[in-house]
């Protein structure tokens, strides 16, 4: 049984946009922080004594905290209410911010940026549910998807600017910052969210599916740090790999029987919503581990300093702050596959001149290309990859269907990062030589041609004989 949402107050056009601004800072504080920190790194690195496998938690803990639990997120919302699980999960977020920004304890940080993550994990979902089943799927709510993406992208990318500006007072204001705007966003939240009656989805909360998935993706995540320390051969290394694919595998058989499952996996029938998933995942995990990868180089390798780095990756954050609003627009004229194969283009583009790093890089001929490469990649693709992921999805199942995409994001970070920090630390001199991090590098290129290669074959012809089949038959229930 599909139950369908229905907003009342909201459907006037100023409440609707009203709450969509909201959402959008919301957005842009999940996406600032996961790569807000990304400059303060080494300082951190310094302060708190970690070592690179241990320092690559402060990230991975928080994407996969957001990754792993995505999509009980985004069915607790369908289930729970989006206004009620979006404002719960904010007031967690602006405390666990405030405790990771006051802990002098590594492993305290981690915990509490790992805390942190679970909590966008709710609201993300959450805010775009909420856009999806407000927004009548066509122009009106390709604008608003690309406006809240826009959001998001620009977070991303600007984050590096302004924690390259916070590091040079102090490492700490970079966890701290999020604390007044969580809280501002809450209070606006409060007011600008009504309280209106919604049909939520039928079923109950799949814990199990929720711990197996998660319990999955921390083990391989470990498993691929500690692999060069343990051997990529050894016992346990090949033991705790097999254990991760048995507790996938496990997944996959309690949806298939439970009745109210995680994932209905029906919904993977859709070979758009596939394909925007690997997508995603492909951006998001070459772009982390790169970002990671540019920090040791600039400030460990090169002695950039902490605002000279963030400068560096200033062309890619305004091109996609200026751009990336205008993709609803793009994506009624050319479609979303064709901005998607564009972009994955340009994303191997970007990659593809950074292996020619050097102890003396030039700014002209290779940083600022690059960058502008990326930035063209993250203002095409992330937007168009949202849309094309949630057209044609019942409003019963918009918050799986988010869900699903932001967890392929996160999962896709933490996973990718794991194996850049592995091929790192697995070189000379600590990971710092030339080689190692162009190894690294390479890691990401290989995954942006993979990129490049799935979005292009969503772009092959439709068989005639399917062709008179409606979208919508991919989303029925099993």
């Amino acid at each position: 049984m599909r139950m369908h949402v229905m907003y009342g107050p909201m459907s006037s056009s100023s409440s609707r946009w009203g709450a969509l601004a909201v959402l959008c800072a919301v957005i842009f504080l999940d996406a600032l922080d996961v790569s807000m920190v990304g400059v303060a790194l080494p300082s951190i690195q310094h302060d708190l004594g970690l070592s690179t496998s241990s320092l690559q938690w402060v990230v991975s803990g928080y994407v996969l905290g957001y990754g792993g639990l995505l999509l009980l997120g985004g069915r607790t919302a369908d289930l729970l209410g989006r206004r009620r699980v979006f404002l719960v999960a904010l007031g967690v977020f602006a405390v666990a911010s405030l405790l990771g920004g006051v802990v002098d304890d590594g492993t305290l940080l981690i915990v509490a940026r790992f805390v942190k993550g679970v909590a966008a994990a709710f609201t993300a979902p959450a805010a775009l549910s909420i856009i999806t089943t407000t927004f009548p799927e066509g122009p009106e709510r390709n604008r608003a998807l690309s406006i809240f993406t826009a959001c998001g992208a620009s977070g991303y990318s600007l984050g590096l600017v302004i924690s390259g500006l916070l590091t040079e007072i102090g490492w700490r204001w970079t966890l701290l910052m999020p604390v007044p705007i969580a809280i501002i966003a809450l209070v606006a939240a409060l007011k600008v969210l009504p309280r209106v009656a919604e049909d939520r989805a039928e079923g109950g909360h799949d814990l199990l599916g929720a711990v197996l998935i998660t319990a999955s993706m921390l083990l391989l995540v470990f498993t691929v740090v500690q692999a060069p320390e343990a051997g990529w051969g050894s016992v346990r290394t090949i033991g705790s790999l097999v254990a991760s694919a048995a507790l996938l595998g496990l997944f996959v058989v309690a949806e298939l029987r439970m009745r109210h499952p995680l994932v209905r996996l029906g919904i993977l029938r859709s070979g758009s919503l596939v394909r925007a998933n690997l997508g995603l995942l492909i951006l998001m995990g070459s772009y982390v581990a790169f970002q990671f990868v540019a920090m040791q180089y600039f400030q460990n390798l090169l002695g950039w300093s902490a605002l000279g780095t963030a400068l560096a990756f200033l062309p890619a954050g305004l091109l996609v702050a200026v751009t990336s609003t205008k993709m609803g627009d793009f994506a009624d004229r050319f479609g979303t596959g064709k901005l998607i194969v564009i972009g994955a283009a340009a994303l191997a583009g970007g990659y593809a001149m950074f292996l020619g790093i050097d102890e003396r890089p030039s700014l002209g001929g290779l940083v600022i290309p690059g960058m502008l490469l990326l930035g063209v990649a993250f203002a095409l693709s992330f937007p168009s990859l949202n849309i094309q992921a949630t057209n044609g999805v019942d409003d019963d199942e918009q918050g799986l269907a988010s869900g699903l995409l932001n967890t392929s994001g996160q999962v896709g970070g933490a996973i990718v990062l794991a194996v850049v920090t592995a091929v790192l630390t697995s070189g000379p001199a600590g990971g710092l030589s030339i080689g190692a991090l162009r190894s690294a590098i390479v890691v990401s290129l290989i995954l942006a041609v993979v990129g490049l290669g799935i979005s292009a074959f969503g772009l092959r012809p439709a068989k005639p004989a399917l062709a008179e089949e409606p979208e919508v038959k991919a989303y029925e229930t099993v």
